[in-house]
């Protein structure tokens, strides 16, 4: 009977480590995941993003965000949909867009000298 309760949780924890890997254990502490979202490049990534504000925008427009009484499927999380973009948003990307652009008009300054 252990034995076999074994085996079980072994075939169990082979299923789950097969099938279960969209979200990653990020912090035990915090009971957090992660998922891993693939980009070809900054540009796609901004598209998704541009996306998404934009359906933000016609559910905020069209009252799609509030829950409907007769059909729940009719609502949109907007709330959830803006917590993705923020956190898809590459906000260092642009510190670093800010770094090149400062020290190109310091270029830009000392030529005009």
């Amino acid at each position: 009977m252990e034995k076999n309760k074994m085996e079980n949780e072994e075939k169990f924890r082979k299923l789950m480590c097969y099938y279960f890997k969209t979200l990653k254990s990020a912090n035990k502490e915090n009971e957090q995941y992660v998922a891993k979202v693939k980009f070809s490049s900054y540009y796609e990534l901004g598209c998704a993003i541009n996306e998404m504000l934009k359906l933000c925008v016609l559910g905020v427009d069209n009252d799609v965000h509030k829950i409907s009484e007769t059909d729940i499927k009719t609502t949109i999380n907007l709330s959830l949909i803006l917590e993705v973009v923020h956190q898809l948003f590459p906000l260092d990307a642009f510190e670093f867009l800010d770094e090149i652009d400062e020290i190109f008009l310091e270029k830009v300054q000392n030529l005009k000298e």
